[in-house]
């Protein structure tokens, strides 16, 4: 004999009714349930006496087979008497609420939820929810939390947390990067989120807001930013990423936030829902966003500058990248001594870093370049940035001293690198020549960023001067800060020559020409010689004679524009000789 506690069973219960033909429920009771004409009578009179009355317990399949005829049969004598059935799982039948969808009693249900023509337990409620969430990608949407709402269908709003990181604006080339490498293998779908007002963050929590404060879902907008590339970055505004990842629904915001006090930012935050597996993702999400913009890949191995002002073509960043001209060594008119020095202490030091960093010297390096205006500085530190291949090079002018600090740390971060602060004298003179609070408080930024730098950080750090007497004390006399002073002296003879020959650019200067000029150039600068030969090519040009041949007239013409018919003052902005009263 079978052992009924392996067997599935229900047990049937007939419900009693005083609308139904007491003959039919025997008759039912006999013909259906096989019951005796003694027991049909009997189970129909404690049904009507007492509400309900036991029919027995039957295997599932039968008891559904049997409750199935009875209704049939109930049905059309269009009657209204019921069954109920008890299960392992609870009681259901008439009186007893189940799911209008899968038909479970409310006793199998964790919730059931009742409106005026149906019910819905809490199991096709996440069923339905995760059927529209599937769907959101196609769907029109004219506010955020509309989206937002049925993205994360069937999640309590009160069961979601957010995680928030702030990037520097200046890097917003770099984030775009992490942007585009991280969330399209996730992405449901981008949505542009309209920005507030000025001064005024969009976070997570504004997306939520409805009725008027509701905010509106817009084109995804996007600023293009130069990055020294062929094509200009395009960099995301305010947008709203839905994103899921292994049936995991999270979503992230990307914001534009300009603070009052010019520090603005891009905010990035990731909200997913609590527990373990949220926090792990947003982590995930900012690890990989840091390590991007670690590499720094938009500006590494450029010539940069901070911007102080807008772009005329529309382009901003924050960062100007300068492409400077590709200068060859034989294009550097100096001294032997200068070059020797220059290739020394910069070329051949950067190659034997990793050498010099294995004994334990530093592999940072300062060093100081003065001399007259025009003697070559400039000239020389864009040979210097098209030498050093793979390092970044930072320029900052005068204008700029106020953001030393930042330009300290782009340094360590784009490293190896290259920084140059042009007319050093004008934040670094002698204390005692300072009329300014202001001033010192420069001159002791410079000095601690200085100090900062890491005795291995792979750093050039370039001074420019054209007075070298008023710069400060402190900056030499702490080793470590100035290694190296490289003299840019007004160009000898030889250099006159070699100037003149680069600067003739197509012109022809015949020998005696050429011996005459550099005669008459002594105790000049090379920026002299370069702009008098762009006027002697002017007059060259005048004559009209089809020729490119320099001559003595046209050398004479230029000098006496340049020395004579413009004044000493004139003379002096051309970097020409002192004259003596």
């Amino acid at each position: 004999m079978a052992d009924s506690r392996n067997i599935d069973v229900t047990r049937l219960t007939l419900l009693g009714d005083d609308h139904t033909p007491y003959d039919f429920v025997i008759g039912l009771l006999e013909e259906v349930f096989g019951k005796s004409n003694t027991d049909a009578k009997l189970i129909a009179a404690t049904a009507h006496h007492y509400g309900e009355a036991d029919c027995g317990l039957w295997p599932d399949t039968v008891a559904d087979a049997l409750l199935g005829e009875a209704k049939a049969r109930i049905d059309t004598a269009g009657h209204s008497l019921a069954f109920a059935r008890t299960t392992a799982k609870g009681r259901e039948g008439p009186g007893h609420e189940t799911c209008g969808f899968c038909g479970k009693p409310a006793s199998q249900v964790k919730l059931l939820y009742r409106g005026e023509a149906a019910r819905i337990c809490d199991a096709c409620v996440l069923r339905g929810a995760n059927h529209l969430s599937q769907n959101v990608a196609g769907t029109s949407y004219s506010f955020a939390y509309e989206v937002l709402n049925w993205h994360f269908a069937g999640i309590g709003r009160d069961r979601i947390e957010t995680s928030v990181r702030n990037f520097p604006a200046r890097m917003r080339a770099d984030l775009q990067l992490a942007v585009d490498e991280i969330f399209p293998p996730n992405t449901i779908r981008q949505l542009g989120i309209k920005s507030g007002y000025r001064f005024e963050t969009v976070e997570f929590t504004n997306l939520w807001d409805t009725g008027r404060s509701a905010q509106s879902i817009v084109p995804v907008q996007f600023t293009e930013i130069d990055v020294g590339e062929e094509a200009p970055r395009r960099c995301v505004g305010t947008a709203l990423w839905l994103l899921s990842k292994d049936d995991f629904k999270h979503a992230a915001l990307v914001s534009q936030v300009e603070g009052m006090r010019g520090d603005s930012h891009v905010r990035v935050e990731i909200a997913a829902p609590q527990g373990e597996a949220g926090a792990q993702i947003s982590a995930q999400y900012f690890r990989r966003i840091e390590d991007i913009i670690n590499q720094a890949r938009s500006y590494r191995g450029k010539v940069l500058s901070l911007e102080t002002g807008r772009h005329w073509d529309g382009l901003t960043g924050g960062i100007t990248v300068h492409r400077l001209p590709q200068v060859r060594k034989k294009d550097v008119i100096l001294p032997v001594k200068t070059l020797r020095l220059l290739d020394r202490n910069v070329i051949e030091f950067a190659t034997q870093r990793d050498q010099l960093r294995a004994i334990g010297q530093p592999a940072k390096k300062g060093l100081l370049f003065y001399g007259p205006p025009g003697t070559g500085k400039t000239h020389t530190i864009q040979y210097l940035a098209s030498r050093l291949t793979g390092h970044t090079t930072l320029l900052v002018t005068a204008e700029q001293v106020v953001g030393l600090s930042e330009y300290f740390s782009l340094a360590r971060l784009l490293q190896p690198s290259m920084l140059v602060i042009e007319d050093a004298d004008l934040i670094a003179r002698e204390r005692e020549h300072m009329t300014d609070p202001a001033e010192e408080v420069l001159l002791n930024k410079l000095l601690n960023e200085m100090d900062g730098l890491r005795q291995d950080a792979d750093i050039f750090f370039v001074l420019t001067t054209n007075r070298p007497e008023q710069l400060e004390a402190a900056l030499a006399s702490r080793p470590g800060r100035i290694d190296q002073a490289i003299e840019f002296p007004l160009p000898d003879k030889v250099g006159r020559k070699k100037l003149v020959r680069l600067y003739s650019g197509g012109l022809s200067v015949p020998a005696d020409v050429l011996t005459e000029t550099v005669q008459r150039t002594e105790g000049v600068s090379g920026a002299f010689i370069k702009e008098l030969m762009r006027r002697t090519a002017q007059y060259v040009f005048e004559r009209e004679d089809g020729t490119h041949t320099v001559t003595r007239q046209d050398i004479e013409s230029a000098l006496d524009e340049m020395l004579f018919e413009g004044g000493r003052l004139n003379a002096t902005l051309l970097g020409g000789p002192e004259r003596s009263e």
